[in-house]
């Protein structure tokens, strides 16, 4: 589970860690695993962008603010999964519906 905030921005995709990140974990989890989780969510909203139609200019601030880890559920593809729905779901708040993906009019 994470939060993330989607945020007007200049042309492009910029993705930051919020400085005062908040991590629920039940274990312990390197510095490097979590680094795996975020670069995994960030590569799964990058990619979801990505698809939006030709001619949609992206320009959005990505500031991740909290994540869930746990020892037995929390896998980066897991994460990557989260991204594509994160995106989702900012569209279908800020615009009552999910975008047209070139993946989905396949």
């Amino acid at each position: 589970m994470v939060t993330v905030d989607f945020e007007p921005w200049e042309e492009g995709i910029t993705f930051q860690v919020a400085t005062h990140l908040d991590i629920d974990r039940r274990e312990a989890f390197s510095q490097s695993e979590i680094a795996t989780y975020q670069t995994a969510l960030e590569t799964g909203i990058r990619e979801e962008l990505a698809e939006l139609g030709s001619g949609t200019t992206v320009a959005v601030a990505v500031v991740l603010r909290s994540m869930r880890l746990h020892d037995i559920d929390s896998r980066p593809e897991s994460f990557h999964a989260v991204g594509h729905v994160a995106v989702r779901n900012a569209f279908a708040l800020a615009y009552g519906r999910s975008p047209e993906t070139s993946a989905s009019r396949r």
